[in-house]
This record gives C-alpha cells, sequence and structure tokens, in this order.
C-alpha cells in the first residue's frame, strides 16, 4: 500500500515555517552537487527564502514560538504517567535552540551581503536568466573544483544552522502533538472544528487518485478530496487518516 501525505496551516505563522522548511530541504538535498544542475535548485531556494525572511522577523517569532512551546511543555510534568526524563530533554533542546537563535547574527545579513550572490540574485528572477552570456560569474563558479563549490555552499548553509534546527525543533514538536486517528470523508467531503489547532496532517491511500483541497482557519476547517484526473467531485467515501496539532 502506497500512502500519500499532506500537511495543511491553520494560521499564517506555521505556514511561513512550512515554507522555509520547504526551502531548507530543498538548500540541503541540492548542496551536494551531485547532479550539474542541482545548483540552479540550490540558488533559487536560498534567493526565495532570503526574500521571505526580508519581510518577516523570522528570528524573534520562532524564538517566542519556542518559549511558547516550553511553557505547554513545562505543564505536563504535573501529571502521572508523563516521563519527566524525556521532558526535560526536549525543554534542555528547546532552551540550547534559543539561546542560539537569538545570539545569532541579523538573520540572512551576511548572505544578502555576500558579493557573489548579490551580484547573481536578479538575474535569477529572469526566465532564462542564468545563462553564461547572462552570468560570466556563475559559469565561472560552476567550473571550480566540486569540492571547492560545495564546501562554499556549506558555508552558505553554516549562517543559517540556527534557524535551520530551531525550526525543525519547533516543527517536530508541533506535529507530534497529535496522532493520527482515521476518518470518512463521505462523498469525498470532510469537516471539523479546529480550535486551538495549528496543523492539519492528512494520510491517505494513493489507489484513491485524489488529493485534498483544505480550507480553514483556527476554528474550522474542511477537506474536499479531487480526482487526480479530471478535479471532478468524488461521489463515494473515502477512508483516510487526520492529525489534528
Amino acid at each position: 500500500m502506497q500512502i500519500h501525505r499532506y500537511e495543511h496551516p491553520l494560521n499564517e505563522k506555521v505556514r511561513l515555517y512550512l515554507r522555509l522548511e520547504h526551502l531548507l530541504q530543498q538548500l540541503h538535498q541540492s548542496s551536494e552537487l551531485s547532479d550539474p544542475w542541482q545548483y540552479t535548485i540550490f540558488f533559487n531556494a536560498l534567493f526565495d527564502l532570503l526574500e521571505l525572511i526580508e519581510q518577516i522577523p523570522v528570528k524573534t517569532d520562532l524564538a517566542k514560538a519556542l518559549d511558547k512551546q516550553s511553557t505547554k511543555l513545562k505543564a505536563w510534568l504535573d501529571y502521572d504517567g508523563v516521563d519527566p526524563t524525556a521532558i526535560q530533554s526536549l525543554l534542555d533542546s528547546m532552551s540550547h535552540a534559543q539561546k542560539n537563535l537569538l545570539a545569532a547574527p541579523r538573520l540572512g545579513q551576511s548572505l544578502r551581503e555576500d558579493r557573489f550572490l548579490s551580484s547573481i540574485r536578479q538575474r535569477f528572477a529572469i526566465p532564462g536568466g542564468t545563462c553564461s552570456f547572462d552570468l560570466p560569474a556563475l559559469h565561472y563558479w560552476r567550473q571550480l573544483p566540486l569540492d571547492e563549490r560545495q564546501q562554499t555552499l556549506q558555508a552558505w548553509l553554516d549562517q543559517l544552522a540556527e534557524v535551520d534546527q530551531a525550526l525543525t525543533l519547533w516543527l517536530h514538536l508541533v506535529r507530534q502533538s497529535a496522532q493520527y486517528q482515521p476518518q470518512v470523508a463521505h462523498n469525498g467531503f470532510f469537516q471539523n472544528d479546529a480550535s486551538l489547532s495549528c496543523l492539519l496532517r492528512i494520510e491517505i491511500d494513493a489507489s484513491y487518485g485524489v488529493y485534498p483541497v483544505v480550507s480553514g482557519h483556527r476554528s474550522h476547517f474542511s477537506i474536499r478530496f479531487s480526482p487526480y484526473e479530471d478535479g471532478s467531485t468524488v461521489a463515494t467515501n473515502i477512508d483516510f487518516k487526520l492529525a489534528i496539532c
């Protein structure tokens, strides 16, 4: 059985965090440069990420989000049956990540000021703008030894390490805050309350040939499954699993 998995944010903060995670994953996966054209994925993801963090104070927002999660976890220490050692380990990890995040320089500042990155950034926004005649400096860089290019990319990634660590930890805690529960979408439609929740996680058997179209906010959400082939309305019931985090 092949399972398709989806996630949908229920507020703007989580929407931003998922986009950042998506871009950071692209950066890590493409930084090996195992394919001759992976550099385009890396630079596109890097410039998109810089665009995001220029618009919103990610560093302070993420530090506050970790602090709120710490408060929630501390409350669990008062309940019977919990593992205080495991909770304390998570609290220590969050405290460490938060301190590193706040102590780090302004997020992305050194990347924005990097001479090479600045010289090529605008051309990446132009369709086909990365040709050698448009960006001879990039063409030169592509012909440097592989290990030298990989070291350069790793140095750029290191400048995002603190936010990467904090974001990964926060999203992990959110995802683990709820278990998947079996649900049924009658005629392909499902709705429910989402009070105090921020993320939906969906698992569905690929054999249905559908994907979820989600709409919702903090108090309520709906899921309509749509056939991939034609996007029409589903006339049958669909079993799936849902975690409301």
